[in-house]
């Protein structure tokens, strides 16, 4: 369902407006704008980031590892997957992955920035975009799952959001999301990336059942590395003299190296692994109140 902005009235999501006022969201690119005002200007993130991101993706080890444990974690929790909304999907990297491992899902890709949705189309050509502010999620029990990959941490008004999922995701939906970890870890990097916090295990989980969750399953993602991340974190020096893509732009053997490292990491979580520390942490819930 769609909660209409303007009368606060239901309908179904496959009307292209509210049935009672008339109300449409705005076309911005082509696609459903539900806050056009901020779809060139909307905070926490810079545009010109999507085109260094797609060129990035693909072959780098950061990427593809928390893809792989996206996708594992969706198999394993949400095997009957038939509806999925990604909150901020960027250029579309992880939807396309999903679109992938569920071919017959429905697959619902936004993003506050409307530049980053033509990344995001022709990525994952099957898919419905539309571009939000995800304090502002038009949807009501409408997800099977919902997720926000590296997104909250960016928004100053994180506890909103986490509301704002809850309520997107139909009874006995679940959630998936990911965040950076450990305010001690912070540097140029989370300020260059607009970054407003690196969340503690507590604080994310207490934030969590806050907002209607019951967490399912929840550990630090990137351990393995988390020396190399702090040496590398502490090298970063003051946000002006800091290169963004220094920690990318690496050889192929370090790249093939690190993702191997990844690769046992994501075994030892499959095998019910919970890592304390790390760089990021993954959280799997469900909406309270009912089973997954």
């Amino acid at each position: 369902m769609i909660a209409c902005p303007q009368c606060n009235g239901l309908y179904p999501s496959e009307h292209q407006g509210c049935p009672a006022c008339g109300f449409i969201p705005e076309t911005v690119n082509g696609f459903p704008a539900w806050a056009a005002e901020l779809s060139r200007a909307g905070g926490g993130f810079k545009a010109e980031y999507f085109g260094q991101l797609v060129r990035l993706e693909e072959g780098n080890f950061w990427f593809r590892s928390r893809n792989e444990l996206i996708i594992w974690a969706l198999r394993k929790y949400f095997p009957g997957l038939e509806s999925f909304l990604e909150v901020g999907c960027g250029t579309g990297f992880v939807l396309s992955g999903v679109s992938r491992a569920f071919p017959d899902a429905r697959v619902v890709g936004s993003e506050i920035f409307s530049d980053g949705l033509a990344f995001a189309a022709a990525r994952v050509n099957r898919a419905q975009f539309l571009q939000m502010d995800a304090r502002r999620i038009p949807y009501v029990d409408e997800f099977d799952l919902v997720a926000a990959f590296d997104v909250i941490e960016h928004i100053d008004e994180d506890e909103v959001v986490l509301e704002n999922l809850c309520r997107a995701i139909r009874p006995g939906g679940g959630l998936l999301i990911t965040v950076p970890q450990h305010q001690w870890l912070w540097s140029a990097a989370d300020t260059y990336a607009c970054h407003v916090r690196r969340y503690s295990a507590q604080d994310i989980l207490e934030k969590l059942v806050r907002a209607g969750f019951e967490i399912i399953r929840t550990t630090s993602f990137m351990s393995l590395l988390l020396p190399a991340m702090l040496f590398s974190r502490q090298r970063a020096g003051s946000p002006e003299d800091f290169d963004p893509l220094a920690e990318f732009e690496i050889s192929s053997t370090l790249n093939w190296t690190l993702k191997a490292i990844l690769s046992l990491e994501r075994q030892l979580i499959r095998l019910g692994v919970n890592y304390p520390v790390g760089g990021s942490r993954l959280v799997i819930a469900r909406k309270g109140g009912a089973s997954v």
